[in-house]
């Protein structure tokens, strides 16, 4: 196992802290919570072809993210360092307390069956009907089915390590050589979060060839947010969200 406190280009994490440290590899899933207040880093290890996320509040899975308002709410699509993820309620599920990519997509979706045979043809079935080329809403629906949830519980996904532009006819283009390997985004946990990761290929990547890289998922004990925290008090809206979404956890 490769420990992501000593891969190169990356922000140092003390061992004791680590939580969990594994390696995803191309084309497979994971699902796990995250307590609140611990942070899931995901690393680029090799230069993604894009990694899909969804996430719901594990205490009340019918609680999940928002891309619309994640968006909206922030004035801006494309994610970085000091944005937060939204949920359908208003609360905060995550913090991005740090983010070495800089590109991180919340329009484009997932790949599925038939992109996936359009892009890459058929490959091969197994015995289940499934085709060797994995995409990320089979992927999801598993992680679900595992977790109790359904195909009503799939909501639309962030995209991690993944630069797409918007021309001016609002034609969607995926820019390919913007994947910094070593590049990494760290995601504090503001509620309990159920988080289910895909990793393929995003579903603009312009390569016909079925080669999805794998990522680094470490889970640590981040410090507590300071007075000052650049997420927390980004602007009026964050500030609102943060008083409903620690408003949960007052009784503790």
């Amino acid at each position: 196992m490769v420990q992501a406190s000593v891969l190169p280009n990356m922000g140092a994490i003390d061992p004791s802290l680590i939580l969990l440290d594994e390696k995803l590899p191309g084309g497979a899933y994971w699902h796990y919570v995250i307590k609140r207040g611990n942070t899931l880093r995901v690393t680029d290890l090799e230069g993604s072809q894009g990694v899909s996320m969804i996430c719901y509040n594990a205490d009340s899975p019918i609680e999940r993210v928002n891309v619309a308002d994640t968006a909206k709410i922030q004035f801006n699509a494309f994610l970085k360092k000091g944005m937060v993820i939204y949920s359908d309620m208003g609360r905060i599920l995550f913090s991005i307390t740090e983010d070495t990519s800089g590109y991180h997509d919340l329009i484009c979706g997932c790949s599925n069956a038939a992109s996936n045979a359009a892009k890459y043809g058929e490959g091969t079935y197994n015995k289940y009907g499934e085709s060797d080329y994995n995409n990320s809403r089979n992927n999801f629906l598993k992680a679900l089915g595992k977790r109790g949830l359904t195909r009503k519980d799939l909501m639309p996904n962030l995209n991690l390590f993944s630069r797409v532009a918007v021309r001016p006819n609002g034609d969607l283009k995926y820019v390919a050589g913007e994947e910094k390997p070593g590049s990494f985004i760290d995601l504090r946990a503001e509620m309990n979060v159920l988080v289910i990761i895909s990793n393929c290929p995003h579903v603009l990547h312009p390569d016909t060839v079925y080669k999805p890289k794998p990522i680094q998922l470490t889970v640590w004990k981040s410090p507590a947010p300071a007075p000052d925290d650049l997420c927390r008090t980004a602007n009026e809206e964050v500030i609102r969200g943060f008083i409903n979404t620690d408003a949960l956890f007052a009784q503790e």
